[in-house]
């Protein structure tokens, strides 16, 4: 009996988003262990806390890349493989097995499976987190408006499957967020570039 590929989709997509970039650079570079400054988590912006611009960049890039890829290795598993592949991947990144279910908070691999799934949207992901970002040098804030505007911008262009699951995304990233939130509401939350 062959393997189902809609459960290949899924694995796939869950171990390539575990790969927890920000910690493998960092520690190959012999910098501080990210999860103990700043938010303790192991994305970009934390990375970005330690001074390692170079980093922080690398990070972000892999951790958007290993959301696109799951998403178009998963569209040729099956139809519905892209947005299996790239929830899974979004799962295992926010919470992968290797770090015991303690992971980053999912923006870069959500762009990354946005951007795989319809780039267009991708791109839109985009601006709206750097424009954002450039007026309130909050990277939570810019996370979070864009998380949120991307379901809406899928269901506007017709594509409501895809949609639902972008939304199931954005909810967890949302979670993953509740911290940050609640500092935005104090006004003690930390901008973009500021060290832990």
């Amino acid at each position: 009996m062959s393997f189902p590929p809609d459960a290949f989709a899924l694995i796939l997509g869950y171990l390539l988003g575990s790969i927890p970039f920000g910690l493998v650079l960092t520690r190959l570079a012999g910098t501080t262990d990210i999860r103990g400054i700043g938010s303790g988590n192991i994305g970009a912006t934390n990375v970005l806390r330690t001074g390692r611009k170079d980093l922080a960049a690398a990070t972000l890039v892999l951790d958007a890349i290993k959301g696109t890829a799951a998403v178009l290795i998963g569209a040729d598993l099956s139809p519905e493989g892209a947005i299996i592949a790239g929830f899974a991947a979004f799962v295992g990144h926010i919470a992968p097995v290797w770090l015991q279910f303690k992971g980053g908070k999912g923006v870069a691999t959500f762009f990354g499976c946005l951007f795989g799934l319809h780039w267009p949207v991708g791109l839109a992901f985009c601006v709206i987190w750097l424009s954002v970002a450039a007026i309130t040098r909050y990277s939570s804030l810019s996370a979070l408006v864009a998380s949120a505007a991307a379901p809406l911008l899928l269901l506007f262009l017709g594509h409501g499957g895809e949609a639902l699951v972008v939304g199931a995304m954005a909810a967890l990233l949302w979670r993953k967020h509740a911290e940050n939130i609640a500092r935005l509401r104090a006004g003690t939350e930390s901008r973009i570039g500021q060290k832990a």
